[in-house]
């Protein structure tokens, strides 16, 4: 293990927007960087103490290197509560409740492990929502004026699946557990549809002159169709009624 006290490997952790396989910029042209947001439970005390250590230490060192000898009143530090609020004083979504939340980045791809210290190959395997142990570094800054504790990403060992965060759904609770797809079953009519007729090709007189033949169409012949009266039963007989009265 390192001596170095602004390094900390934290306990269980929750990942949330994961970008570890694939760098993203936060913002049109920044640089591409690796990052997750770690959601650090509050009954972890010890992960919180040698936190707050580091950035202590982290700040130590500011004075130091980057801040010409004097500490900032309010340094930014990289760590919120969740269930407070946001810097934009937006509230944290749920899965923030009840955790510190810190986001960690790197330039350089993190190494990713299993529990059994194995690499993880498969990117599907990392993902927003499960648990894992994250290696991070605190160090000061100094930029566009703004004084403050920044967070490295180091590695990340995987420790068990979760519920995957991000809104995403799964097959089985898009179209059910049976797999099957039952149609709407379509009702009877009690009515006979009406046949739709089109009107015949004109036919001509041929005995005439050509000048003087007039087209003469034939019409089509069809019988009424009148709706099929549905069939009443007796109620207490069962036999069906012509005519007569319910019950006789």
């Amino acid at each position: 293990m390192s001596d170095d006290i602004k390094r900390v490997v934290t306990g269980k952790v929750r990942l949330s927007y994961a970008h570890l396989i694939t760098p993203r910029a936060q913002k049109q042209g920044d640089k591409l960087k690796f990052s997750t947001t770690l959601l650090i439970p509050k009954s972890d005390v010890s992960t919180k103490q040698r936190i707050d250590a580091a950035i202590n230490a982290a700040i130590q060192e500011g004075v130091v290197s980057k801040w010409n000898g004097a500490r900032p009143a309010q340094p930014a530090i990289p760590i919120y509560d969740g269930d407070g609020v946001r810097p934009t004083g937006e509230y944290f979504s749920d899965e923030c409740k009840g955790h510190w939340v810190m986001t960690a980045s790197s330039e350089m791809k993190p190494q990713i492990v299993d529990i059994n210290m194995n690499e993880i190959i498969n990117p599907t395997e990392i993902y927003s929502g499960m648990y894992a142990r994250v290696s991070i570094r605190f160090f000061p800054y100094f930029n566009s004026g703004k004084k403050g504790i920044g967070c490295g990403l180091g590695n990340v060992q995987k420790l068990e699946d979760g519920e995957p965060l991000g809104g995403r759904t799964n097959a089985a609770d898009d179209f059910g557990g049976g797999g099957g797809y039952n149609p709407i079953p379509v009702q009877a009519s009690n009515y006979v549809q009406q046949p739709i007729n089109y009107p015949q090709q004109p036919t001509y007189n041929k005995q005439a002159p050509a000048y003087m033949q007039q087209p003469i169409y034939q019409q089509p012949v069809t019988k009424p169709m009148y709706p099929m009266q549905p069939v009443q039963l007796d109620p207490i007989t069962g036999a069906p009624i012509n005519g007569g009265v319910m019950g006789i």
